[in-house]
């Protein structure tokens, strides 16, 4: 049955109770230290089986149907966007006035346990569920040479992915993320978005949906990543139609162009804005994106819709948020700038969204490695906020 648009957000939250409480069944063992499941080549570590929704109470479980969105769906998504828990902030803020140190002596880690506290609707907010979640995709625009690496690289990576060989791997364990990999139609590149749409809106759907669906809801941080060669000239594709300039704004050297490679990126993005003159923000993220970059917007989108707070990675991981904002400027609220990359256009790409990042340590691998190396600054921010003594708790006089 298709759904119209608000019946279908009425039946994403009517479908259980107002204190449902999401849980996975038990892990599973997947092998060392990963395994693919689901038909998109999803690897999860641990793999879990089904998803069940329990209320507060422990009653019966309640069996949630997957739902499946439209693209009018998702516009309508971008409309209803939850708000942080008001009272959770203002308990929070008050609480960080008790604590023994002097008010602002912790700086932006009090701003952030704040910020914390009201996405996940306590004063005394802990990160102990952090996903990464990564997408990886192929680009049919790597036929203009915009890239140092072959296409084959993405399919090499995905293995290194699911071998725990990479970077992200080493950061996800090192701050106790659960990793997630969706390796999306890797044997079938988007369309060379200078001699068609990169997608079609079936493909587009699938992406979002792949997205959405990757979200664990009992995570309470979520850090999407992504792997595809190509992409950063998807990305300034896309960042230069929604906030204008010139192509040559938003190229970077990427994988390590010379400069020959980079005037071919800044030609092709040329040539993809020529062809695809629609500035609606889907629109723009169908022609000119890709399906790992439209995984991450799916999955951004889902975390906002359960109040999770989010992480931003670089340049790839912004355009991917930046279709969300262009659509309903309030989209990136629960989203944080976890640090600037190396690439040349992601401070630009900062700077238009209105965020300021936490880190600025020269990376420019993608994967979620930044935001990934974040989620400790944002586990000392809780940390401190919620465990830390009040005044009265350690008989210190105030100031």
């Amino acid at each position: 049955m298709k759904l119209a648009p608000s019946a279908a957000w009425a039946k994403f939250w009517s479908a259980a109770p107002p204190d449902l409480v999401f849980h996975r069944k038990a892990a599973v063992p997947c092998g060392p230290p990963f395994s693919f499941v689901g038909n998109v080549g999803q690897m999860v570590c641990p793999v879990w089986q089904t998803t069940e929704g329990r209320d507060s109470n422990g009653q019966s479980p309640v069996q949630l149907d997957p739902m499946t969105l439209t693209l009018q769906d998702f516009r309508t998504l971008l409309t209803q966007l939850p708000k942080p828990d008001a009272a959770a902030t203002a308990a929070a803020t008050a609480r960080n006035a008790t604590l023994t140190k002097p008010l602002g002596a912790l700086g932006q880690l009090e701003i952030l346990a704040i910020w914390l506290a009201g996405w996940q609707g306590t004063a005394t907010p802990r990160i102990q569920r952090p996903q990464v979640a990564i997408f990886a995709g192929n680009h049919g625009v790597v036929a203009q040479s915009v890239s140092a690496f072959p296409a084959e690289v993405t399919v090499q990576m995905v293995a290194n992915f699911r071998h725990g060989g990479a970077a992200i791997n080493q950061l996800a364990a090192c701050f106790g993320a659960t990793m997630t990999v969706d390796a999306i139609d890797l044997d079938r590149p988007t369309h060379d978005f200078t001699q068609a749409g990169a997608m079609s809106e079936q493909d587009l759907l699938a992406a979002l949906q792949t997205g959405w669906d990757a979200v664990d809801p009992q995570a309470d941080l979520l850090v999407p990543g992504e792997m595809g060669i190509g992409n950063t000239t998807s990305a300034a594709a896309i960042a230069c139609a929604l906030f204008g300039g010139a192509p040559q704004d938003w190229v970077g050297r990427g994988t390590g162009v010379d400069d020959a490679g980079l005037s071919r990126k800044a030609g092709a993005v040329a040539a993809g804005l020529a062809r695809h003159p629609s500035r609606e923000p889907f629109e723009v993220l169908r022609c000119l994106g890709g399906r790992e970059i439209a995984a991450m917007t799916g999955a951004m989108l889902r975390a906002r819709t359960l109040r999770i707070p989010v992480l931003l990675d670089g340049f790839i991981a912004c355009a991917a948020a930046a279709v969300l904002q262009a659509a309903n400027p309030t989209a990136l609220e629960h989203t944080v700038a976890a640090h600037v990359s190396a690439e040349s256009g992601h401070a630009r790409l900062l700077t238009a969204l209105g965020k300021a990042p936490l880190l600025n340590l020269g990376l420019r691998l993608g994967e979620g490695s930044g935001a990934a190396l974040a989620i400790g600054i944002l586990k000392a921010a809780a940390a401190c906020h919620s465990g830390m003594a009040t005044f009265a708790e350690a008989g210190v006089a105030e100031g």
